[in-house]
């Protein structure tokens, strides 16, 4: 009795009243006397039972309550990342969203556009950020909010840049180059633009994912182009130098969402940080995550 009013910080006379009174409750003895101590009956141990029982379902409760209450405490605020995006812009533009005043579970996905605006259409996306506007041929109901541009810079290792000849954008001409993909809407500015400048680089590759045409850059095997506001970042995370910027060759953002006007708050938040501070800064250097 001495040590059970300890671990439930209580006296031995507390418990040993609150027992005779269970007992007096139930009309049964819960415990007999054996030797200097004390064992269940075995109305006790029936009693035990129960009681292990009751312990296990409040815990549930409570845990049950708890996880309730937490999940409408953290509403979900589901985003699609179209695949061509530089991740490091994508965390630039959703940041704000997570610092609001109110806490959100941010819910992100990558993908197409295509399939990430037919998720769009059936509401299981919030909005969708994307580096093209939506196409008028669509019959998704959406709308496109320009975020701003940026201009691009082209990247390559100093081995490779030493062998280039000529000042930017002359020097491309016949040298190697690692491009985006056919289906990139970046890729068609850049097929103009190299047009305009009357230049042919030798195109050693084209890639889908931007990480992974960086890491063939960063190897030496072509030159390649990246957003100016990740420069800085660019060119401490692969190891290249900057071979030329175009201010005419820039990269847009939109978010995309079912909503003419904005009032999700964390699309507002969003889009009134990115045209406020980030990318209206064309040039501007940012540390990112890529």
């Amino acid at each position: 009795m001495m040590r059970a009013s300890e671990q439930i910080h209580t006296t031995p006379q507390t418990l040993s009243t609150q027992i005779k009174l269970l007992e007096d409750s139930l009309g049964c003895a819960l415990f007999r006397k054996r030797g200097r101590g004390l064992e269940l009956t075995d109305d006790g141990r029936t009693a035990l039972g129960y009681a292990d029982q009751i312990f296990t379902l409040g815990a549930e409760l409570e845990a049950a309550i708890g996880s309730a209450r937490r999940a409408r405490t953290l509403p979900e605020f589901r985003v699609g990342i179209a695949d061509q995006v530089h991740k490091s812009i994508a965390y630039r533009l959703l940041e704000p969203a997570l610092d609001g005043p109110e806490p959100v579970r941010l819910i992100c996905h990558e993908g197409t556009l295509a399939d990430l605006l037919a998720q769009l259409a059936v509401h299981r996306l919030d909005l969708v950020i994307a580096d093209e506007p939506m196409g008028p041929n669509l019959s998704v109901k959406a709308y496109s909010h320009p975020l701003g541009t940026t201009a691009m810079s082209f990247f390559a290792t100093s081995a490779l840049k030493a062998t280039l000849q000529g000042t930017f954008p002359q020097c491309l001409d016949g040298a190697p180059m690692l491009i985006q993909g056919a289906a990139s809407a970046m890729r068609q500015r850049l097929d103009g633009w190299l047009g305009e400048q009357g230049v042919r680089p030798r195109r050693v590759g084209e890639f889908d994912d931007a990480a992974l045409l960086k890491a063939f850059g960063a190897e030496g095997r072509g030159v390649f182009m990246s957003p100016t506001v990740l420069e800085a970042q660019t060119c401490a995370q692969y190891g290249v130098e900057v071979v030329g910027r175009s201010p005419t060759l820039v990269e847009a953002f939109y978010a995309i969402s079912v909503e003419r006007r904005i009032t999700h708050p964390c699309v507002m938040a969003i889009t009134a940080a990115a045209r406020g501070q980030f990318l209206a800064q064309s040039g501007a250097e940012i540390e990112g995550l890529r």
